[in-house]
């Protein structure tokens, strides 16, 4: 139903967006080819993931349990995969890959403490109580990362709820990290 698009058919506010993906990410993803049929969608997808994974407080560990957290409770399969793939290129544990793919706590308390606190936040809308972020605090956060937090799940439902709607392709290096919710299988 969605057009993938690429730089020769995309609107011409997407082309730059288009340039800034391959940056990115080595390629252009199907699901920014999606997004180029919304260049505001599409400008505020790159803005909040780029400033999630570069300008908050967050190791590039830390930046993707947000991620891969809000792509397991979002059950989305085309960021499953995407962010399994890049994180399984950059030497990241394969234990903490796999975790974050089934749903199970990670085995470091900081960083369960960090994927429970991003989970309670898309569960409850926001609304987690003082209790929740006290814990969240607790296991060495601070408010500055509570709020940071918000960043990245903004990235994620823009990502996560595109590739919901457009039912996107996994393309090439992705696809032997093909996903499915473990609810669904």
């Amino acid at each position: 139903m969605f057009t993938y698009y690429d730089k020769e058919n995309a609107p011409e506010k997407s082309k730059a967006l288009m340039d800034e993906s391959v940056a990115i990410f080595g390629m252009l993803p199907n699901m920014h080819r999606i997004l180029a049929e919304a260049p505001a969608s599409y400008e505020a997808y790159n803005t909040t993931y780029s400033l999630f994974t570069k300008s908050c407080g967050f190791s590039p560990l830390e930046a993707q349990i947000v991620f891969m957290t809000a792509n397991y409770e979002n059950r989305c399969h085309y960021c499953m995969a995407g962010h399994s793939w890049g994180m399984k290129a950059q030497k990241m544990p394969q234990d903490i890959i796999d975790d974050l793919r089934e749903g199970r706590p990670l085995s470091d308390p900081k960083l369960e403490a960090l994927s429970r606190f991003a989970r309670e936040l898309l569960d409850t809308r926001g609304h987690i109580g003082d209790d929740r972020l006290q814990a969240f605090l607790d296991a060495g956060y601070t408010k500055r990362h509570a709020l940071e937090v918000l960043c990245g799940l903004s990235a994620k439902l823009i990502s996560n709820f595109t590739n919901a709607l457009a039912h996107t392709d996994i393309e090439g290096p992705l696809a032997q990290y093909a996903w499915t919710h473990p609810a669904d299988r």
